[in-house]
């Protein structure tokens, strides 16, 4: 990791609509940051900073910076690509976008004769991959990736979920023809999904879990297949963050704070983003809350750079980007400057790499939660998130509470494979007299266990009343 290019400094910002060469006219800075409101995995580089005005305290006032004004300007984008897009225009001086997208950026900008990219921080990852997904229509007879050769999937070209998609393609030995490939974004191909106008749509957060859970569309694919890390981070020009470091160390700090605003109270963040984002609350927690699918964490570890080392190797084998050295392109000192002003430890928080988990005691089995993987949670409508301890009392809990007529919101279970926290009511489960439920996130992956220990695959109400009837 480094911190110093020594490349010319040239800026350029937009005045009365047209480009004008300054690096600031004036006394006013401009900082134009591209964000992706609608990827949970990036509300902690966006919106929740614009929502809390988290950047403002931190913007720099005194020595050089001082009589001068800083206009932060925010640029909402549904994908990563038309972010380095504005960033090479010099319209954007920061952006967040996912994994493959960011290795695009930073191999665009070797041919940028004005700046670089640097990544300086992370947004969320998850080491297994999850977080991309392909769905399918719920009405349609496809299960796997392998059922839809000769079918037309679509994909936001360019982006983490792209990405995916070829990986999965390679690992599984097709070709990229197997199916038709078309390029739609996030909006247009859930309409066109619900509406079967295509057979599948691969996406990246939340996408994946959204639709499916929106009750349209059923989830065939999960990027934890690839074996490959998925994260999403931040870039930023070089020529401005080595000219305007402070700045980019404040916005870094409003990142670790929006993190800590979410993990203070998961259930009141995921409520709130949802109100800001039109994505559903129960969506927002299953990536954000304790066990998420996604790690809210800035800190730049070892395994994500070595992902997107794999990603770059793998990109330039299908011929999509030149020659690009990751390492060479991550730069840690804006992040560890910022650590350093909140007074934490940033070798520390970069070493680990487990999340936060559910805590607390499962009142209606009566036992503490020792294991948080190995049970769950239930959101009472307009209530509280109970933990559970196992997933049997997570089954038990919430076949007593339907029986009460309580209204329940969402159950959350995780996947005995990976530990992937699931929505339950999607998930397989294996039942035998044994042992306990065994909740899975693929059809396949419960098949095989069921076949290993003797069980039996059920769906969630099967399990529900199997294990009522157990006791």
């Amino acid at each position: 990791m480094k911190s110093g290019r020594g490349i010319s400094k040239v800026l350029f910002w937009m005045a009365a609509g047209m480009l004008v060469a300054s690096g600031a006219r004036g006394d006013s800075i401009p900082f134009n940051i591209g964000t992706t409101d609608t990827v949970t995995n990036t509300v902690t580089t966006g919106i929740v900073i614009r929502k809390l005005n988290l950047l403002q305290k931190y913007l720099p006032n005194t020595g050089a910076y001082s009589g001068k004004s800083i206009e932060v300007s925010w640029q909402n984008f549904t994908s990563g690509p038309p972010i380095t897009n504005a960033m090479m225009a010099d319209k954007l001086q920061v952006g967040a976008m996912g994994d493959y997208p960011l290795v695009i950026n930073g191999s665009t900008f070797l041919g940028n004769k004005v700046s670089h990219s640097a990544l300086v921080a992370v947004a969320g990852y998850n080491l297994f991959g999850s977080g991309n997904g392909i769905v399918a229509n719920k009405a349609s007879p496809y299960y796997s990736l392998q059922d839809l050769k000769d079918k037309v999937v679509s994909v936001p070209f360019g982006s983490a979920a792209h990405g995916m998609v070829l990986k999965a393609l390679a690992d599984a030995g097709l070709p990229d023809t197997y199916f038709h490939l078309v390029n739609q974004s996030p909006e247009v191909g859930s309409t066109n999904l619900q509406e079967q106008k295509i057979d599948a749509h691969a996406d990246f957060v939340p996408f994946p879990e959204l639709l499916p859970y929106r009750g349209f569309a059923r989830k065939i694919y999960d990027g934890a297949e690839t074996n490959l890390p998925t994260w999403h981070g931040v870039v930023v020009r070089t020529d401005f963050a080595e000219k305007y470091p402070e700045i980019i160390v404040a916005y870094l700090r409003a990142i670790i704070d929006a993190d800590a605003w979410v993990k203070a109270d998961p259930k009141q963040a995921a409520e709130k983003i949802a109100e800001w984002t039109g994505t559903d609350k129960e969506v927002v927690y299953i990536f954000l809350g304790p066990g998420g699918i996604m790690t809210l964490d800035p800190t730049i570890k070892p395994a994500l750079v070595q992902a997107g080392g794999t990603t770059a190797k793998f990109l330039e084998k299908l011929g999509r980007v030149s020659e690009f050295s990751v390492d060479q392109w991550v730069d840690d000192s804006y992040l560890r400057k910022a650590y350093a002003e909140a007074g934490l430890d940033y070798d520390k928080a970069a070493a680990i790499t487990v999340n936060y988990e559910i805590t607390g005691e499962d009142r209606f089995c009566g036992r503490p939660i020792v294991e948080p993987r190995a049970g769950g949670e239930i959101w009472i409508k307009d209530g509280a998130i109970e933990p559970l301890a196992t997933t049997a009392c997570l089954l038990q809990a919430y076949g007593d509470l339907y029986a009460r007529g309580e209204k329940i919101d969402v159950a959350y279970v995780f996947d005995h494979s990976r530990g992937i926290k699931l929505f339950a009511s999607f998930a397989f489960y294996v039942v035998n007299t044994a042992s306990d439920v065994v909740p899975f996130m693929l059809r396949s992956d419960a098949a095989a266990y069921a076949a290993k220990v003797g069980g039996t695959v059920k769906s969630f109400e099967d399990a529900v009343a199997a294990v009522r009837k157990r006791g």
